[in-house]
């Protein structure tokens, strides 16, 4: 999921982390599986990648929605390790 994040909010990082890490624990319990797996951070483009683990984009955007991320767009990705499989 890729969202805007300002270089004039420095704190807004780690508060979106926590909240993607919550919402992602509420989903969870609530029948929805999906677990926050990490953040990737271009400042210089005030750009922000938070990955989650969802079997559907569906759970992946309740997860954005709940965590107040104002994704820009949701996009499924295959990591290099799952290619070699």
């Amino acid at each position: 999921m890729e969202t805007y994040l300002s270089r004039s909010q420095p704190g807004e990082r780690a508060a979106r982390e926590r909240r993607a890490r919550s919402a992602a624990e509420e989903l969870t319990r609530a029948d929805a599986p999906v677990s926050f797996q990490r953040a990737i951070h271009v400042p210089e483009d005030e750009t922000s990648f938070f990955v989650f683990d969802a079997p559907s984009a569906r759970v992946a955007r309740l997860a954005a929605a709940r965590a107040e991320l104002d994704a820009i767009r949701i996009v499924e990705t295959v990591s290099s390790r799952e290619e070699e499989k």
